[in-house]
């Protein structure tokens, strides 16, 4: 019997609101049916992986299977904010795409030192937002093989029916 996988939620924490607005319209280009959610900054991610404050009600904030996160944030930045994730036994699972506009190899070397799943620079026109996006979609759904999501359902990214 086929394995099939479930919707995950995508979350991205981004400060820029016309980043975020791109960032949807690709998604939407890219056919991806995933829930996208979106906060500002690292104390709000954390805020909403820990259920605090306006994210307490489950449904406010469903567990992400995957987090994109931007390195330069105002208050706690995307650096301090994978630190930690990745030092939080449960949040440690959660795949971490770090998606910014650095393309300094400190931030890299760092990234991945902190244990995030990947790291992108962001593109510098829309097409190529989507490009990314597509690939993204292809590479967690079809090579990728992920774990449970936490709330005990199966994860994966799905593409929106046509």
């Amino acid at each position: 019997m086929p394995h099939t996988r479930r919707p995950i939620t995508i979350l991205m924490a981004e400060d820029d609101p016309d980043d975020r607005a791109l960032t949807r319209e690709a998604f939407a280009q890219s056919h991806l049916a995933n829930d996208l959610r979106f906060v500002e900054d690292g104390e709000e991610l954390l805020d909403y992986l820990h259920r605090r404050g306006k994210y307490a009600p489950p449904a406010v904030a469903p567990w992400p299977g995957i987090i994109l996160l931007d390195l330069n944030m105002p208050r706690l930045d995307g650096r301090e904010a994978l630190r930690a994730i990745k030092t939080d036994p449960r949040l440690r699972p959660i795949r971490v795409v770090v998606m910014t506009t650095s393309k300094a190899e400190e931030d890299v070397v760092r990234s991945y030192d902190l244990q995030a799943a990947s790291y992108i620079t962001k593109p510098v026109t829309f097409d190529r937002l989507v490009d990314v996006v597509k690939a993204l979609g292809r590479y967690w759904l079809e090579i990728v093989e992920l774990p449970p999501n936490g709330d005990g359902g199966d994860s994966g990214i799905i593409p929106k029916p046509a």
